[in-house]
């Protein structure tokens, strides 16, 4: 076959049918093959068209089905083959999703690539139980960082010890794992040990649950519940407008 297929990027959403853009849909209705993994969640994944070849590229912890690498070989394959390509994503594809990465490749091979933008969960699972990541009284700013980076590493692309002099929001995407240590590295750098903090796992899925306690009692709050991945952190002021109700409904 001659003609190159097209790639498309999608982020599917925080989770839910209802939060998924109508492009999202559009290219997934029409897709001919789709290399997907698990954090769009059971309900978009029982959604994908029966039509479609499904390649399950998930990773989990330190278990991936397939490295980056090899998904990208996937993408480049297919769309060689003039088929149409849906990568699809969690959330929005530029935020933590390497993305950005999987673009560079597909550009290299002459690949055309759609990007669909994905409403990301750093800002609407916060939203779903009512922490908005700016107000005026809180926070003016906020930041959004992976949480797979361990603080207390001898390099970091991640500025720590600024953050831990910050006035705005922190939202920390993959953080279950490194949470006591990202807790006590910015309480020592002088981040008050009273500032609050919301842990909320699986975030606009019908097993939703959140954890709310300071920097100081996190860390053994999530070892007392057995917090786990996917889970969205918040640390900051804003946490306190938390009320235990749901007030954006997936």
């Amino acid at each position: 076959m001659d003609k190159t297929g097209v790639v498309y990027l999608v982020g599917s959403g925080p989770g839910g049918l209802n939060l998924m853009t109508r492009r999202a849909r559009e290219v997934l209705d029409k897709a001919e093959v789709i290399l997907y993994d698990q954090l769009p969640g059971d309900e978009i994944l029982a959604s994908l068209p029966a039509h479609a070849e499904k390649v399950d590229v998930g990773k989990f912890g330190g278990h991936h089905t397939k490295e980056q690498d090899e998904i990208e070989r996937l993408m480049v394959s297919y769309a060689k083959q003039g088929r149409h390509v849906v990568r699809l994503k969690g959330g929005d594809p530029f935020l933590f999703g390497r993305g950005g990465e999987e673009l560079e490749t597909l550009r290299a091979h002459g690949i055309p690539v759609e990007i669909v933008p994905g409403v990301t969960s750093a800002v609407a699972v916060p939203a779903s139980v009512g922490i908005p990541v700016t107000h005026r009284r809180y926070a003016s700013q906020v930041t959004i960082l992976t949480g797979n980076e361990d603080p207390t590493k001898d390099e970091s692309a991640i500025d720590w010890d600024w953050l831990s002099k910050s006035r705005g929001t922190i939202v920390i995407l993959m953080g279950v794992k490194n949470l006591g240590n990202i807790a006590k590295f910015l309480v020592d750098h002088g981040m008050d040990a009273f500032t609050p903090v919301a842990i909320i796992e699986r975030g606009l899925r019908p097993d939703q649950r959140e954890t709310i306690g300071t920097l100081e009692t996190i860390p053994r709050l999530a070892l007392e519940r057995k917090v786990s991945p996917p889970a969205v952190i918040v640390i900051g002021g804003v946490v306190s407008l938390y009320t235990g109700e749901h007030v954006v409904q997936s």
